[in-house]
């Protein structure tokens, strides 16, 4: 349904609302040019004290006050000493020491077989095991085909190892 504009004398239809009161639960229906008048000399706070627009303020903004005063200053210099000790460094739970991710001991091996430090990548892994295979592969070694055969093999199993570590399928 289309209003008329509440604007005394104008003609055009309302199709803007502006508040009647604080509470925002009746309005004004204007055209668009009234409602611009309206809304910029309209001002929430009329009436109101300072103390009143703060304590408004305040409530809107964090809920109703404690009624408690002692509690909320107590509340608030816990707060103020939480801060503190969170910049400065001092808590509790930064003392504790962080817990290590154990890693299995067939992974250590496997890393150390491969001559790689435990924070190696996937990637890092699969290029070094590339490179090795290579080198001792039985098939393309200049030397001993059974200790080829056994340091091919040994490299083998460290990749699987760390491939089902990884969970690479």
């Amino acid at each position: 349904m289309i209003k008329k504009c509440d604007h005394p004398g104008c003609t055009r239809a309302g199709t803007c609302r502006a508040p009647k009161t604080r509470d925002l639960r009746e309005y004004w229906w204007f055209c668009r040019e009234h409602a611009a008048e309206y809304n910029k000399n309209w001002n929430f706070y009329a009436g109101m004290s300072p103390e009143e627009i703060e304590e408004d303020w305040e409530r809107q903004t964090f809920g109703a006050p404690l009624k408690d005063k002692a509690q909320a200053e107590q509340d608030n210099r816990d707060y103020i000493n939480f801060l503190n000790d969170f910049i400065t460094g001092r808590t509790t739970f930064d003392k504790t020491p962080p817990r290590k991710k154990s890693m299995p001991t067939n992974a250590v091996n496997a890393f150390a077989t491969l001559d790689l430090p435990i924070t190696s990548s996937w990637r890092e892994i699969s290029a070094k095991y590339r490179t090795l295979a290579k080198r001792h592969h039985p098939d393309t070694t200049t030397g001993d085909k059974a200790t080829a055969t056994k340091k091919f093999t040994k490299i083998t199993d460290a990749y699987n190892t760390l491939k089902d570590y990884f969970n690479k399928k």
